[in-house]
Parts: C-alpha cells; structure tokens; sequence
C-alpha cells in the first residue's frame, strides 16, 4: 500500500482497483465541508467511510447514499487523513476529463481540503499542502506542475472547487520550490 507517513490512515470502502496502476498523473484538488461551511465536524470521515447518518443534519439526507472518497483530506489545523492508498482508485473526480482524456479517476489522485470555494483555506493547510504534493509528486513523477488541477478544471460547470479562495499562486510557487 502506498501511504503518506504524515497522514492518519482511514480506510474507505469507496475505491477500487485502477486499470493500470503504473499510469498515475494527474493531481486533483477539491474542497469539502460537511454540513456545507462547517468545520470540525465528523462528517467528511463519515461520508468517505459510508457512516453518514442522515438524520445529523438536513443535507446529509441528500448525499447518505453516495459512494465517494478521495485519497485524502486535509482538514483546517492541516492534519491530514488518508482514506485510499494512491495506488489505488479513489471516488473523486466523478464525470470528468483532462487534456481530452475522461475517467480522471483512473488516472488521479484525489485532495480535498476541508473548506469552501469562498473562504480563505489556513497557513497550515497550505503547508500540509505543499509537504503532501512533494511527497506524491516524488512518488509519481508524471505528476508535473502542469498536471496538478483544480476538480472545476476537469468538471468545468459541473464542479467549482477548489474555488476563487483558494489561492494558487501561493501553492504553486510551493510546488515549483519556491518556498
């Protein structure tokens, strides 16, 4: 199993094999909060675990069948969870397509941070962020600075995040070493 050693290790049912685990290229990064604008909460490890209990929140009783996961999330305090070994196909990317090739799935991983298209992400986010990509694209060579999108790139007008808050100047500058 490949796992980041910096992460907590939460196993989700949400994934599968990929076609072909040698063919890992791409890096997406979403956002997530559960319930929408909340932090703190239980509710993205619920989600990804398919433990989400419809009756805690109105909304949950909207996304309690969904069978999603990523491979990791990266909460507010920049602790990190895993919830999918990279070698493996997480459930994040959904109907989506790069560069005019679909199934980003097959081929990505999955970030989520814990926030909002429109709220500022924290300092420590971005650290956890950057030490995070560092250790993936290290792992995964062909994800380049040119292949790490945001989740509205490969899901243009379906999907939003990571959103106008997110700022990706900053974190590629990270990426690109420029610390």
């Amino acid at each position: 199993m490949v796992l980041y050693n910096e992460a907590k290790y939460t196993a989700s049912p949400h994934y599968d094999a990929r076609p072909d685990s040698a063919d890992v290229s791409l890096l997406v990064i979403h956002n997530i909060s559960l319930p929408p604008s909340q932090f703190g909460t239980p509710g993205i490890r619920q989600l990804f675990t398919g433990t989400l209990n419809p009756d805690e929140h109105p909304f949950y009783r909207e996304i309690a069948g969904l069978r999603v996961s990523a491979h990791c999330v990266i909460y507010r305090t920049g602790e990190i969870e895993q919830f999918v070994p990279f070698e493996q196909r997480a459930w994040h990317a959904g109907l989506s397509s790069f560069q005019g090739r679909s199934r980003c799935n097959d081929y990505a991983i999955g970030i989520e941070l814990e926030g909002t298209d429109t709220l500022l992400y924290t300092d420590a986010q971005y650290q956890a962020l950057g030490e995070l990509t560092d250790f993936i694209t290290r792992y995964y060579p062909r994800i380049t600075l040119g292949r790490i999108v945001g989740h509205n790139d490969i899901a243009p007008g379906r999907k939003t995040d990571p959103g106008a808050a997110f700022d990706w100047a900053r974190y590629r500058m990270r990426v690109a070493g420029f610390k």
